[in-house]
């Protein structure tokens, strides 16, 4: 690994300084090396994670694998190679927000999106002060400079154990955006990616300006106190975060109640959060609150819930006359979900803990079931916290009642309950119907700007803009070193935005067609390879196989 560090250190300047032009034709060279791994790269996910390999679940591992990958290598082609001029700024719809912040769209973004998306629709909120005349000043500043002028850094980048595209969608992020080298340590969890990943990446490795390894938790205290490295970038807990900036035990205690970090370097982290969906009381349907549950649960179990974004808490009006109902087919959603083994570390007891604290804890999965599955009544007041500090990262999904039953109040309450009393803010998911909206009318955007999450999602779940190259994906401005909760600074973000403040994304209340990323898709792991190879030579001529598969989904 040192000598690796020598590499990176000795081109870093060269690769700040290679033209757009050769960037591109890296990324394009990516495109043709992730391609031919790409099922091995799912296939072996898949086992590693238990999942049989005719199982629909299998879908989720090409959507948030090479999927993801390929669609980010199809933006940043366009946007790089857009640099320094930026002309795709020209092409995206901007509004302002009640109290004058800019919104500028960003999905669906070319006509294919447009075909495919469903209804999805996805916003960035710039921080305040960026406008419409100040937009362009205020994207790609890393490409201000001339070529020649620019400097490049080192930097580690600590995978997450979780989702397969995090590591290299966060190297994309630190290459192309930040004109950063990178050496790659990968999770224990999930380091059987590392083939899979060094052929995604291998253009890069070629040109020297990145290196993948895999390694425990002391090779990455090693790296990131090396001399040599000079930035970091961490997916992971808070509490990992904590041990690389401040130390552990009592120095650690020290050097954070004395605001002394021990190290100093640059830190860029994505650490998750006690994710809440708001669910506003309304008139639905039967067929709709059906749905709405089977949304909600894909919330919780995606990924056998071990995900940075799983929903949590769920928050109910105790005064809608349609809550019990929608909380028994949540409960029977839980129970009836495909079956997953239990492939995180310390699910197990992390589950356990749950049920000891919270004795009102119901298991609602079946004896036989492989991972248990619970569901928990708190009260909005509960003397212990626990649940809404700590991630579960399992299936256990909490209910809290809030005494509102008007929606706008409801939402008020909601929305304050959230910011004030869930720790983090990476992701908050809003489930609201479309009358209920209407009647809200302009009033539900001032009430989105009091949530402060850096990715919200409104009849869609938030982690939708984990998949999109052109959202962002990081935690709401604003933590600090020492109370660091979701994290700092963004990734993805392929139109380069200085500023951003979070992603909104927007979908249909009630969808014709399952989503794909549904855990009660029937198709799903069908789907993910025909989507993955649209991506990778997109043709109209696709369209109809995909389409046939989705209908039986």
């Amino acid at each position: 690994m040192d000598d690796a560090l020598h590499t990176l250190a000795t081109n870093k300047h060269m690769w700040a300084r290679t033209s757009a032009t050769d960037r591109v034709a890296m990324l394009r060279r990516m495109k043709e090396t992730l391609m031919p791994k790409a099922l091995a790269w799912v296939t072996t996910a898949a086992e590693k994670k238990g999942i049989p390999a005719d199982s629909p679940l299998v879908g989720e591992e090409w959507l948030a694998g090479p999927y993801a990958c390929m669609a980010a290598l199809n933006l940043y082609i366009e946007t790089v190679g857009a640099q320094p001029g930026k002309a795709y700024l020209d092409k995206l719809a901007q509004r302002l927000l009640p109290g004058g912040q800019l919104a500028v769209k960003v999905f669906p973004h070319t006509l294919m999106e447009r075909l495919l998306a469903g209804g999805v629709t996805a916003e960035v909120w710039m921080e305040p002060g960026v406008s419409a005349a100040n937009l362009d000043s205020n994207t790609a500043g890393a490409y201000s400079q001339p070529d020649a002028s620019r400097s490049g850094r080192v930097a580690l980048v600590l995978g997450a154990g979780n989702v397969a595209a995090i590591a290299p969608l966060d190297v994309l992020y630190k290459l192309l955006v930040q004109h950063e080298v990178c050496l790659v340590k990968l999770n224990p969890v999930n380091d059987y990616l590392l083939p899979f990943l060094s052929a995604l990446l291998q253009p890069a490795i070629d040109l020297g300006v990145v290196r993948i390894f895999k390694g425990d938790a002391a090779v990455g205290a090693y790296l990131a106190e090396h001399p040599l490295v000079e930035t970091i970038h961490i997916t992971g807990s808070e509490a990992v975060h904590d041990a690389i900036v401040w130390g552990v035990g009592d120095e650690a205690r020290h050097r954070k109640a004395s605001r002394l970090p021990r190290n100093l370097r640059p830190i860029h982290s994505e650490l998750g959060a006690i994710t809440p969906t708001i669910v506003v009381p309304g008139p639905w349907s039967e067929a709709e609150l059906q749905f709405q549950a089977e949304a909600l649960v894909t919330q919780k179990l995606q990924n056998n819930g071990f995900n940075c974004a799983a929903s949590q808490v769920m928050l109910l009006s105790s005064g809608w006359d349609l809550a019990p109902r929608f909380e028994q087919l949540v409960k029977q959603v839980l129970r009836d979900a495909p079956q997953r083994a239990p492939y995180y570390p310390g699910t197990d007891t992390r589950m356990q803990d749950v049920k000891r604290r919270y004795p009102q804890a119901e298991v609602v999965s079946a004896s036989s079931a492989a991972t248990e599955r619970v569901f928990v009544v708190l009260d909005p007041d509960t003397p212990d916290r626990h649940f809404f500090n700590h991630e579960v990262f399992g299936a256990a999904l909490a209910r809290v009642s809030l005494t509102p039953a008007d929606p706008e109040t409801f939402l008020r309450v909601a929305i304050a309950y959230a910011n004030t009393q869930l720790r983090g803010t990476l992701s908050a998911n809003i489930i609201i119907h479309p009358a209920t909206l209407r009647a809200l009318s302009e009033t539900f955007s001032k009430l989105l700007l009091d949530l402060r999450y850096g990715a919200i999602g409104v009849n869609v779940w938030a982690a939708y803009s984990f998949l999109l190259a052109t959202a962002t994906w990081g935690a709401f401005p604003g933590h600090t070193l020492d109370d660091v909760q979701s994290g700092r600074g963004v990734v993805h973000n392929a139109f380069m935005f200085d500023k951003p403040q979070r992603t909104v994304v927007r979908g249909p209340f009630r969808s014709l067609l399952t989503p794909p990323w549904f855990v009660t898709h029937r198709k799903a792991e069908q789907l993910g390879p025909k989507l993955t190879a649209l991506e990778y030579r997109p043709s109209f001529l696709k369209l109809p196989g995909i389409l046939r598969v989705a209908l039986g989904g």
